[in-house]
């Protein structure tokens, strides 16, 4: 699979998993949108230890798509000022009979959007 496929199944399906950092064993759930063939995620909660958070200490990790396991780069946008209205839109139309929807285009969620790339080999990140 690669950064296309990945695209395609995240636009196909609301649930994605996701591993923050290489330490974790298990993946964590997280609703994905693509905008822009660009994959994005909003951290809904704001713990410490969230994925989020993990992703600011060490950008690298893994989403699953089926049964691929992709490794990723996830860094905050450059461009989130000038996505935020597209991000937003794709999450209240993909999501849209999710009772959170509405509430992960507020800002403090906004503040905590990220974007992920597939890399080919991890070692393309060192």
């Amino acid at each position: 699979m690669n950064q296309q496929d990945a695209i395609q199944y995240v636009s196909e399906n609301e649930i994605i998993g996701i591993k923050a950092g290489l330490q974790r064993d298990t993946f964590l759930d997280v609703w994905m949108v693509v905008v822009n063939n660009r994959i994005f995620a909003r951290s809904w909660g704001f713990a410490e230890r969230s994925w989020y958070n993990s992703f600011l200490q060490d950008p690298l990790g893994q989403i699953q798509c089926g049964d691929s396991i992709l490794h990723i780069n996830a860094y905050i946008p450059t461009d989130l000022n000038d996505l935020t209205d597209r991000i937003n839109t794709a999450y209240l139309t993909k999501y849209s009979t999710r009772k959170y929807a509405r509430p992960i285009t507020e800002q403090q969620h906004v503040e905590k959007t990220m974007e992920f790339v597939i890399l080919d080999k991890i070692s393309n990140q060192i």
